[in-house]
């Protein structure tokens, strides 16, 4: 096994502006491997419990937010994860609200996207290859993976008075790096979003291709543009909720279902992120998604380039 690589890290988290970096665990080792599509936005780092589970984070943006969401490595991070052996990825995002019940502070773990980038960036690990694959994406997050992660995060918010958790949800994701007009954010409630954001694809997207079960915890910074009674989002106002709601996603794995806040933070890490990790093991949150990609390549292997397949087999078992 390479030094970039060890089976013990099955959990993948993505953080998004103003969660860029997590408390709490124990330093192993930092990577930055040079994957078929590049180094990832920022190198990865694997922190360890006194039990031994494992997990590998990476800041989607950098350390210090010098990719703009057009710009962020999506391939590259996800091969990197998947490298390293990550089965199970639970990103963070900040979001706008599009609705007046989602206020800035609220939490949302989201079930559908609409897509509304425009194409300028990688979609796929098959872009630039001689082969054709169609995966399944009618569901673009793991249902089992959302379901397990409700209880977890519906008891970090009993702590925090006020905020709430939003489920069954629709993410719009937009390009960028400007924020919308007012005009196209009215349009985005018409079509059914009620949150928005400019980096969930295609990562999810990317993630789903390299069999990762990838699930979404969003926090509500602003109402985007749709409300006339109030000035349009500024950077000022979204930066007022940042920084809050970034701590209360580091405590995501600090306090599980069914165990007190008083405990110290290491031993409710070691139980949270132990919980994930044996489910993740155990096939329970990955079962839906592993194995997915195999039938979803129409380009019989007599008609796929050696350098292609070379490519591919980075994240893919079906390419050996």
């Amino acid at each position: 096994m390479s030094e970039e690589t060890a089976s013990s890290v099955v959990i993948g988290i993505i953080g998004g502006s103003g969660l860029y970096h997590m408390d709490q665990l124990t330093f192993v080792r930092e990577v930055n491997p040079m994957t078929p599509w590049g180094h990832p936005s920022s190198p990865i780092t694997i922190s360890q419990l006194p039990t031994g589970e494992q997990i590998a984070f990476i800041a989607r943006h950098g350390k210090h937010h010098t990719h703009s969401p057009s710009a962020v490595p999506y391939a590259a991070n996800i091969a990197a994860l998947k490298h390293l052996g990550v089965k199970a990825i639970l990103a963070f995002s900040a979001v706008g609200s599009l609705r007046e019940e989602i206020r800035p502070g609220d939490f949302v773990i989201p079930d559908q996207i609409i897509d509304r980038t425009k194409g300028i960036r990688q979609a796929s690990f098959f872009e630039g290859t001689n082969i054709v694959a169609h995966a399944t994406f009618g569901d673009p997050f793991s249902k089992t993976f959302s379901a397990f992660l409700v209880p977890l995060v519906q008891n970090v918010l009993k702590e925090s008075e006020g905020v709430q958790l939003h489920t069954g949800k629709c993410v719009v994701v937009m390009e960028g790096s400007l924020f919308s007009t007012r005009a196209e954010s009215k349009m985005y409630r018409i079509l059914g979003g009620d949150i928005i954001n400019m980096s969930t694809l295609p990562e999810a997207k990317l993630a789903r291709e390299a069999e990762i079960s990838y699930a979404l915890i969003a926090t509500a910074t602003d109402y985007d543009a749709w409300r006339e009674s109030e000035e349009v989002v500024t950077v000022s106002e979204v930066l007022k909720t940042l920084h809050t709601n970034a701590e209360t996603s580091r405590q995501v794995l600090c306090y599980p279902s069914g165990l007190g806040v008083n405990m110290p933070n290491s031993k409710v890490a070691q139980a949270v992120i132990a919980e994930l990790h044996a489910a993740i093991t155990s096939n329970q949150l990955t079962s839906e998604i592993e194995g997915s990609m195999e039938y979803s390549i129409v380009t019989q292997p007599a008609h796929q380039t050696a350098s292609d397949r070379e490519k591919l087999r980075y994240i893919l078992p079906y390419f050996s």
